[in-house]
């Protein structure tokens, strides 16, 4: 059975940082792609960054790029995602899903859609004072 769990969400000040950890079992890491998804009270859910398991290939949403890190512990079976500057606008619940096949171009034009995922885990909310 695959199961994802995420933690490291909280509450903390604008220009802050957290860590959120995706925890998988059920699956090898190696053979797909995982991606971080979050979605905002009254928005749609969006991707935020994702990583391919077999080849470490990652890719980020334009308002995350030089802030957000995605990054893969294989043999943890574990994807962490970074998160610095925080801004206000960050606040949101945020999960991680999986989805193959595990990169090339298919994860480079769908990887950040969250439609394309198959699994997802429960979430874990960040909240971004100002």
């Amino acid at each position: 059975e695959v199961q994802l769990v995420e933690s490291g969400g909280g509450l903390v000040q604008a220009g802050e940082s957290l860590r959120l950890s995706c925890a998988g079992s059920g699956f090898s890491f190696d053979s797909y792609a995982i991606g971080w998804f979050r979605r905002a009270p009254g928005k749609e859910t969006e991707g935020v960054s994702c990583i391919s398991g077999s080849d470490g290939s990652t890719y980020y949403a334009e308002g995350v790029t030089g802030r957000f890190t995605i990054s893969s512990d294989n043999a943890k079976n574990t994807v962490y995602l970074q998160l610095n500057s925080l801004k206000p606008e960050d606040t949101a619940d945020y999960y991680c899903a999986i989805t193959r096949p595990s990169g090339g171009q298919y994860l480079r034009q769908y990887g950040l859609e969250p439609s394309m995922y198959d699994y997802r885990g429960q979430g874990t909310q960040v909240t971004v004072s100002s």
